[in-house]
């Protein structure tokens, strides 16, 4: 099954002291047990390479070459399969947006869930299911404990 990562879930295991860093990277080694692969958009990439460098967040943010080696790790992961907006995505997007009156720090999530659904992704790795819900295409399977 192919599972979608929101950023939050990056950030959890890249960051060795982040709250959630042993279940999320024990739910990442389960899935590939399993067999699953997971998907990954360029945007989020980019949120990932903005939260670890940011010291207002972190205490020990990496640094911009440790952020984009990170990125990139996940980028060329073989387990990975790479999502980008298509079609549609962008009319979705802003439909969704309008229809849910959904503000501006949720514009990255809206893109993850319209990219999702026009590529008939329904599971997405997250523990913000709150951000996710209100489209109600999709399962969002939680790291924390």
């Amino acid at each position: 099954m192919l599972h979608a990562i929101d950023t939050d879930f990056l950030v959890a295991l890249e960051i060795r002291d982040h709250v959630f860093h042993k279940t999320a990277d024990a739910l990442l080694n389960r899935l590939l047990d399993e067999g699953h692969e997971l998907a990954v958009a360029p945007q989020f990439l980019a949120e990932f390479v903005h939260v670890v460098t940011d010291a207002k967040r972190l205490k020990e943010p990496l640094s911009m070459e440790d952020a984009l080696a990170r990125a990139e790790h996940w980028w060329q992961a073989r387990e990975v399969f790479r999502i980008y907006p298509m079609g549609d995505t962008v009319t979705t997007w802003i439909e969704w947006l309008r229809d849910h009156r959904i503000g501006r720090k949720r514009l990255l999530d809206t893109m993850l869930a319209a990219t999702c659904a026009e590529q008939g992704i329904s599971m997405i790795i997250s523990n913000n299911a709150v951000d996710f819900q209100v489209f109600r295409n999709f399962k969002i399977l939680s790291y924390a404990s």
